[in-house]
This record gives structure tokens, C-alpha cells and sequence, in this order.
């Protein structure tokens, strides 16, 4: 409902032509890039989070901090854009606005994606589908509203209204960022994935040991090479393995 405002501000009540009404979001495109150029800077910040013991990686969590930023970033420029965007103000202050607003949006679909995908594992597609589904739903509803809205309250207030519930949502990624590990461990789908990939790591290890301990009583018998029996039993041992654990991904489909 946010972009509503820029064709009713710029074309209807600056009465700039479309071509240069559509302009008015470089603001907001200048903001995305400046998140996308920060990567480098941004993936220091969440691989400076201490690892999950049991994945030797940051937590999911760690790209909720970027969210936690966005999150503040947004409402500051619909609230800038709300105040700024009446015609007796000059067109470049509003346009600016869409600075933080462009890095609050794009900070939060980025890195909230990226939290799904650590979190869900190889689940993540139908959870992206699933955030996609809901997304496209709203995106297709809500701004048609957004017409109706802007007549009956102005400019200003409507733009108010938006950054104040923008503004509202600000603790939930806070909330997640605290108890994020808590709220996943209530998930049965998370912790299904867990105890797979756990059994499944459990497997491997052993699968290695085994090698280590037969590559090291050849090497004391004075061979060199594995014979034609140790490699077919390896084979056959990462073989089980990999059934084990195709098998126990399918019947977590099924059910």
C-alpha cells in the first residue's frame, strides 16, 4: 500500500506525467542497491555471531539482526515520506524519504528469506512457497484499498497511518532474534529435520571412522592401497546411508 502514494503524490497532485512520475522511485531503488552493495559488510556482521555448536555456523537468527535494523529504517521513511510529500514541499525531500524506505524493504525481504532458508533446511522451498503464496495474496488485495484511502484521509495521514503500523511491527523481529531458537525448537517440522540430519551426520562419522582405522592398519601392514574388498565395503556403506536417508525424507513428505 506504500507505492499506492507515488502516482496519486507525484501525477495527481504534482501533476507530473506518468514517464516522470515513475522517476519518483529512484529513491526507493537507490536504497535497495545501497543494502546489496553492503553484502560484504552485512555477512561480517552475521558471521560475528557466535556458531550454533551443533552446525559450526551462525544461527538463523544472526540475519534476523539485519531485519532488526530494516525494521526501524522502514517506518523512519514512510513517516518522512508521509510529511513530505504534499506539493507545497519540494519534490526531491519526499523522493530522498524513499532512501530508508528502499533499505528497510529490501533489508527485510532479503535477510527474512534468508532466515527461512536456515531455518527450514531442506524444507526451505515449500516454506518460500508458502511466504510467496501469502505475500502475492496480500500484495494483490491490500492496494486496493490504498486509492480509497489516500482520498478519504490526505496525503499526510494516510502515509501516517502506514508508518505507524510499519512502526508497530518494529518488536517482532526483536522477538525472533531473542527467542528465535525457542520458537523453532516448537516447530515438529524443525525438529523432525533436526534429528535427521543428526542421525544422518552420525552415520557419516562412522562411515569415516571406519576408513581412517582400515587406511591406517594398511598402512602399518606396509600396503599402500585399499584392497578390492574395503572399497566395495565403503561403497556399500555409503550406499545404506544414502538410502537411509532418502527414505527418511520421504516418508516425512508423505506424512
Amino acid at each position: 500500500m506504500c507505492f499506492v502514494a507515488y502516482p496519486i503524490v507525484f501525477q495527481q497532485q504534482r501533476g507530473w506525467s506518468p514517464g516522470i512520475g515513475g522517476l519518483a522511485f529512484v529513491g526507493i531503488g537507490v536504497g535497495s542497491m545501497i543494502v546489496i552493495c553492503m553484502e560484504p559488510v552485512i555477512r561480517k556482521i552475521i558471521n560475528s555471531h557466535k556458531n550454533d555448536p551443533e552446525t559450526g555456523r551462525p544461527p538463523p537468527e544472526a540475519s534476523i539482526s539485519i531485519v532488526c535494523i530494516a525494521a526501524v529504517l522502514l517506518p523512519i521513511g514512510e513517516l518522512w515520506f508521509a510529511w513530505t510529500c504534499t506539493p507545497n514541499v519540494h519534490w526531491v525531500v519526499p523522493i530522498i524519504a524513499g532512501i530508508p524506505f528502499g533499505m528497510g524493504n529490501c533489508g527485510i525481504f532479503i535477510y527474512g528469506t534468508n532466515y527461512l532458508v536456515h531455518s527450514y533446511g531442506i524444507y526451505a522451498a515449500s516454506a518460500l512457497a508458502g511466504n510467496a503464496v501469502l505475500r502475492s495474496i496480500l500484495g494483490a488485495t491490500l492496494p486496493l484499498a490504498g486509492p480509497a484511502m489516500y482520498r478519504s484521509l490526505g496525503s499526510n495521514w494516510a502515509g501516517t497511518v502506514l508508518g505507524l503500523l510499519e512502526a508497530i511491527c518494529i518488536p517482532i523481529p526483536f522477538i525472533f532474534y531473542r527467542y528465535g531458537v525457542k520458537i523453532r525448537q516448537k516447530s515438529k517440522l524443525i525438529r523432525s529435520m533436526e534429528e535427521d540430519r543428526q542421525k544422518m551426520e552420525s552415520k557419516r562419522r562412522r562411515v569415516e571412522d571406519k576408513a581412517v582405522k582400515r587406511a591406517e592398519a594398511e598402512a602399518e601392514a606396509g600396503t599402500g592401497m585399499d584392497t578390492g574388498a574395503a572399497v566395495a565395503e565403503e561403497a556399500e556403506e555409503e550406499h545404506v546411508l544414502s538410502k537411509d536417508v532418502e527414505k527418511g525424507y520421504s516418508e516425512k513428505r508423505a506424512s
